[in-house]
Formats: structure tokens, sequence, C-alpha cells
């Protein structure tokens, strides 16, 4: 079994197993018609339970033949023009050649003896993130597996910043005192870091948004008034660039203005937004978040990055230290005064990827401007979207887009129920789903079901979403006049 194993002696093993995958994805790639097969979980479950995993197959073209069958064929591909569902992107090539490179060399970026160079690119990489931000010169931070753990490791150093400062803390007692202010539309990792940090079920306060789907400012500052009032401490302000559903930026220069009066750390989750870091004409979308104290960025979502590849960055570098430990077998203190570098220092993880690689081998290649090229493209293309569907008499469009996601739902002329309505935009979105054709997302607004075009795909145009607009509409009226001759 020694011949599988990925050494000197086997690397022209190696790079024949390698090109003859990579020769299948590039075939798929290549021949892909339509986002997804609409194979069901009962038809493709079988084939994958049937596999014996005790039985291998010792051959790398039978398993990647058998590979073909219960995943490539039926693989949803992000890279097709009509998925438009979730915040998932096409890849830039730059980046899966680094994601080639690190999974090879297996470095682990949590100490400098298992790296070496990759924590100085990781790091060059942070401070390259922080200069675009803008958040000072003691800045820090640390890659992440997503924008969920980046949230909850911003919020960790919010909680462990409020408890000697504001509370006096000498026990989790006091952790009942602590407040989160999030708008009712940011990420429900929010709510789940609460939970995880072993704060109250009402610490996280849901501050109502306007008719853009921002953070109301007006009523952040009544509530938290109202949390100094009650003796509460207001534990930090999670500002939203970029919400899931709507990519809606929260107002941060007045956030910002808050959380200073009222003694707030402030944290901006801009997994989303975080591609206008690198915009050639939409930068000022972002205008304020050089005032946060900690920035969550998903390059995964925004700089066309593969899963995973993410941070969580830091005004203050000395505020990771609440994320510290040292063992004696890994990173002991000593190596602190011996300016050894271990990334395991400020991260929640300990054997981590060397993800940064993607982004470095992408900037080095395209330049920052050719990732921003990029998002302002699909920026642009949800405003043309947005036309298309304020246009439409067919459709109802909840708001103009800030970033690259469109929120709409389908309004028949001859219905009035709202629950009808509900189920024909349900049912269009699973037909459509199992035909192939498209892949969209859904949500609610004010309790009525939506339909959702999430834009990361430069190859989209507004032909293709002009075409999916009509592919729901057709659905839609199918399942009317079906439940219309039911009814009769």
């Amino acid at each position: 079994m020694r011949s599988h194993l990925l050494n000197d002696t086997t690397a022209d093993r190696y790079r024949r197993s390698v090109t003859e995958g990579i020769e299948r994805v590039a075939a798929k790639l290549a021949t892909t018609d339509r986002p997804f097969t609409g194979v069901t979980v009962d038809t493709l479950a079988p084939r994958i339970e049937q596999i014996d995993l005790d039985r291998p197959l010792h051959d790398t073209t039978a398993v990647l033949d058998e590979l073909e069958e219960v995943y490539l064929r039926d693989a949803i591909y992000f890279h097709h023009p009509r998925y438009l569902a979730h915040l998932n992107c096409p890849v830039v090539i730059p980046a899966v050649l680094g994601e080639a490179v690190l999974s090879a060399v297996n470095s682990s970026l949590d100490t400098w003896d298992q790296s070496a160079g990759g924590t100085l690119i990781e790091r060059k990489l942070i401070d390259w993130t922080n200069e675009r931000i803008g958040l000072g010169p003691v800045a820090d931070g640390v890659f992440t597996s997503g924008g969920s753990q980046s949230n909850l490791q911003a919020l960790l150093l919010a909680r462990e910043e409020a408890k000697p400062v504001r509370t006096g803390w000498e026990g989790a007692a006091d952790l009942g005192t602590l407040r989160i202010f999030a708008s009712e539309v940011s990420h429900f990792s929010v709510k789940k870091s609460a939970k995880l940090l072993g704060l109250s079920a009402d610490s996280v306060v849901s501050i109502p948004v306007d008719h853009d789907q921002r953070l109301q400012t007006v009523a952040l500052a009544h509530e938290l008034e109202r949390c100094e009032r009650d003796g509460l401490v207001p534990m930090a302000v999670v500002a939203t660039a970029g919400t899931t559903d709507f990519g809606s930026i929260d107002p941060l220069p007045e956030i910002a203005e808050l959380c200073a009066q009222f003694g707030a750390w402030m944290h901006v989750d801009a997994a989303y937004g975080c591609g206008l870091l690198t915009s050639l004409k939409n930068r000022d979308r972002l205008g304020g978040i050089e005032r946060a104290d900690s920035v969550t960025v998903d390059y995964h979502k925004s700089f066309f990055q593969p899963v995973s590849s993410s941070a969580v960055l830091v005004r203050d570098a000395s505020t990771l230290r609440h994320a510290t430990y040292h063992a004696e077998y890994l990173n002991p203190l000593r190596m602190v005064q011996e300016r050894i570098p271990n990334q395991v220092d400020k991260s929640l993880q300990t054997t981590r990827r060397f993800d940064a690689l993607k982004l470095w081998m992408t900037l080095r290649v395209m330049g920052a401007d050719g990732i921003g090229e990029l998002f302002d493209e699909v920026c642009d293309l949800a405003a043309e979207g947005w036309k298309l569907l304020a246009a439409d008499p067919r459709y109802d469009v909840v708001v103009e887009p800030s970033l690259s996601t469109l929120v709409f739902r389908y309004i028949p002329a001859a219905i009035t129920d709202p629950a009808e309505i509900d189920r024909a935009n349900l049912y269009a979105r699973k037909a459509l789903f199992a035909s192939g054709d498209a892949v969209v997302a859904g949500t609610k607004v004010g309790g009525r079901h939506y339909l959702k075009f999430t834009l990361l795909n430069p190859e989209t145009t507004t032909d293709d979403i002009a075409a999916v607009l009509d592919l729901i509409a057709g659905h839609a009226e199918q399942y009317l006049g079906e439940s219309l001759d039911r009814a009769s």
C-alpha cells in the first residue's frame, strides 16, 4: 500500500492520477449544458448505499468511473450561468491551481515548523486585506473556515473585551448582562455564536430594517439607550455589509458613531460584500468599515475562491490574545519571546489548511483589479435584472440591489389569495430544480414566500435572467392551472 503515498518515488503516479482526474472534471465543465440533472435523493441514495467501502477497486480509472456515476454526473455546477441560487461563485483558475498545490504539499498553518513560508504568505494576505479595509497600523487577523467561524471568533473577542471593561466580570453569571445588536436580516450565525459563547437566549437584540433592508439606526440608538438604562452591557453591534437575502449594506458610518458613543464593539459581517474591497467603482459602498473593531470576509464568495477561504480581521492585534493558549507540545510560550510566528496563537482552529495560497495565486496572476472587475460585473448584472423585474407585471421585486441579489415573487393576475400565491412560488422553485434547467433560491419576506437570484457568475447575462423568469412563470402557471382543475 506504500505505493499510494505521495513521496519522491511516487511522483509519476501522482502526476498520472491527478491528470486523469483533472481530465474528467474538465470534460464535465466543457459539456455541462445545465446546472443540475434533476436527480432525486431517492434515485441517487441507493447508488451510493450499495457501494461497499471495505472492497476497494484498486484502480484509479475504475474509481473515477464510479465517481462519475455517484457524483460528477449529478453535481450542481456553480459555473453554469443559470445557477442563480446561493452565495456560491464560479472559481478562478489560479485559485484552483493553488488548491492543487496546497492539497499535495499539505502544510498545516498552526505552527511555523509545519508551514514556514505558508505562515508568512497568510500574514501578508491578512495585512493586505487590512490595508484595503483601512483598519490601521496595529491590525491583524487570521484565516478561518468560513463566515460563521469568523463571526464566532469576532464575538468571542467582543465578549472578552466587554467583560473586564464594562462588567468587572468575575463569573459566568454576569454573562447574562451582555447584549449583541444585529438587524433582523443578519446572518443566523450571530444568534448561533451567542449560544456557543454561553450568552442568554435574549442576548441578541433584533433591530428592525428599513425599506431597503438596512438596519434602522434610530431603532439601534433607542435599544442601546434602553440597554444602558437597564444596567446591561452593549457587548457588540453586528453591522452587515451584504445580507444573505438581500445583499443590503447597513449604514456603517452611523453605526460606528453609535458604537463609539455607547462603548460597543463594532463588528462588520462583510462575508458577502467584501468583494467591494477590490471594486473599481463601488468601493464607496463600504464607507465606514474602516471604523470597525473586527470584520468578517469570505473570499470564497465575492473573491471567486474555492471553499473554504475566509478570514476574521481585527483593528487591535492584542485582542487576538483571547483565543491564545500555549501547549508545550505545539506552541510553548517561549516561542513568543523567540519571535517564532505561530498562527495557532490567533486561531480557534489548530490544524488548518493553507487556504491563503489560493488567494495569493489569484492576486499574483490576476491582481486585485481583476477580482474587482468580476464583482463589478455581477453587481451591474443585478442592477439590470432589477430593471427587468420592475418592468415585468408578473413579478413583485422587493428592493433595488446594493450588491448582486434580487428577491422577487411571482404574482398571477387572476389570483389574490396570498397563500395560493405562496404555493405557486414554492412549486415553481421545486419544479425548476427538478428540471435542472436552472437553480434559484427562496426565502420569506413578511411571512410570504419569495424567490431569490444570487448573481455571482459574470457569465450570466440578462438573457439568462429573462429566460429563467419565463421558466418560473411557466411552472407557476402550470400549478395554478392544475389547482383550478382540482377545485372544479
